[in-house]
């Protein structure tokens, strides 16, 4: 593209000289040629006026005094009737220029200029014009590579940030370079460049939240399954095949929960479901790791709440809580169900160490963590919670409380004593 660029400039002003530079030489030509003509004719006129004056006067007509009054510097030949030729200066040899003139007595004036010092009058002039010509060529070849520069450095440029964006590197460089046209693509490739980041952070996010909210399920179908293989008569192994399945109904659920957030966050499927039912599935499916780590879990509040939500999603955000509790946190962990004003609530405790005071403001950001986990758990737990139009909160840091708030379907509730502890 340099070079094109380099080459159509010179073509252009080649052009352009071409056609000015030969009008130019032939007026200039004419010009020059027609001002010796008539610089041989003002002499001729001005040396018959001599000659007329001096024979109107009766004075002498001769060489010298005609020679030093007309001061000619060409070669005149003045012709007097009745006297002989008189001859000024050197004949010139060659094509000459020739201007006459005649007397009122008769006479005539002959000039003659060699055309030579037309032709070197000529030739000094084109040596100019050329001269003019070469500097409009250099400098347009100089004007022609840095407009080059200042358009091919641009695209290449952008060629890197293209080959940047398909080799994986999303960053956008937002890098102006003042023409319109280039920086309305540089425009266009921050924009994509800005999607696709956007688009592998919610590829990795999805990656991360996968293999974070899949694991506790899968762990728990395990131990089910495991129950399977040592249950010896069959009733057992039928009630624990149709836990497992289950849990395998909740796992699909959390799949698409999942495919779906990823989609768009904001992608909701709320209905009016049984909070109570949510509960008591994820009571019974985390009792046996409680009962493993000698601890255990409870329920207690109101009874028949009803909340407006995706029941899969809010069973997620239970089980990030209620995992969270079994690994962070000690003692017995309550689930206490409650209404205020037009919601639901739901308040996960434990009698743990609590939150780090200086971790309480960022413990639903990304990456953050008390201990040594991924800090997923909780993020994913309050992208679910206000997917529904719900929200997760921390109500105290020590003990740890954690809240679910849900949108309320009215009905009546009924208080239920606290269950006892299974251990």
């Amino acid at each position: 593209m340099r070079r094109r660029l380099i080459n159509s400039t010179l073509a252009v002003v080649l052009v352009v000289i071409a056609v000015f530079g030969v009008s130019l030489v032939i007026v200039e030509t004419r010009t020059i040629s027609s001002s010796a003509q008539e610089s041989v004719d003002s002499e001729a006129l001005r040396i018959v006026s001599i000659v007329d004056s001096r024979l109107i006067g009766g004075e002498p007509v001769n060489p010298d005094i005609l020679a030093e009054q007309s001061g000619a510097k060409r070669y005149a030949r003045i012709r007097i009737p009745g006297r002989e030729p008189i001859e000024l200066g050197v004949r010139p040899e060659g094509e000459v220029i020739r201007g006459s003139a005649t007397g009122e007595r008769g006479e005539t004036v002959t000039v003659e200029e060699s055309r030579s010092a037309v032709t070197a009058e000529v030739g000094r002039t084109l040596l100019i014009i050329g001269a003019v010509a070469l500097l409009a060529v250099v400098a347009a070849v100089l004007l022609a590579v840095r407009q080059a520069d200042k358009l091919a450095s641009p695209l290449t440029d952008l060629a890197e940030t293209a080959e940047r964006l398909g080799s994986g590197d999303p960053r956008p460089r937002h890098k102006r370079y003042g023409v319109p046209e280039l920086d309305r693509v540089a425009d266009v490739l921050d924009a994509s460049a800005e999607r696709i980041a956007r688009m592998l952070t919610a590829e990795r996010r999805l990656a991360a939240d996968a293999s974070h909210q899949l694991r506790t399920p899968l762990t728990a179908l395990s131990m089910r399954l495991e129950e399977v293989a040592m249950a010896d008569d069959l009733d057992s192994v039928k009630e624990e095949a149709t836990i497992a399945l289950t849990q395998v109904e909740r796992l699909t659920d959390v799949v698409e929960r999942l495919l779906t957030n990823s989609r768009d966050p904001r992608t909701g499927s709320a209905v009016a479901f049984d909070l109570d039912e949510v509960v008591k599935q994820q009571i019974e499916e985390w009792r046996p790791a409680y009962r493993s780590a000698g601890r255990a879990i409870v329920h207690s509040g109101k009874q028949g709440m009803r909340a407006v939500g995706t029941p899969g999603a809010v069973a997620q955000v239970l089980a990030a809580l209620i995992e969270n509790s079994l690994m962070h946190g000690g003692g017995t962990v309550a689930l206490r169900t409650r209404v205020t004003g037009n919601q639901s609530v739901i308040e996960v405790t434990d009698e743990g160490p609590g939150v780090p005071s200086d971790l309480g403001a960022r413990i639903f950001e990304r990456a953050v963590s008390g201990r040594s986990s991924t800090g997923i758990g909780l993020a994913v737990a309050r992208d679910l919670a206000e997917a529904d139009g719900g929200r997760l909160e921390l109500l105290q840091q020590q003990p740890p409380v954690f809240a679910l708030f849900l949108s309320r379907e009215v009905r009546s509730v009924v208080e239920v004593p606290q269950e006892r502890p299974v251990r």
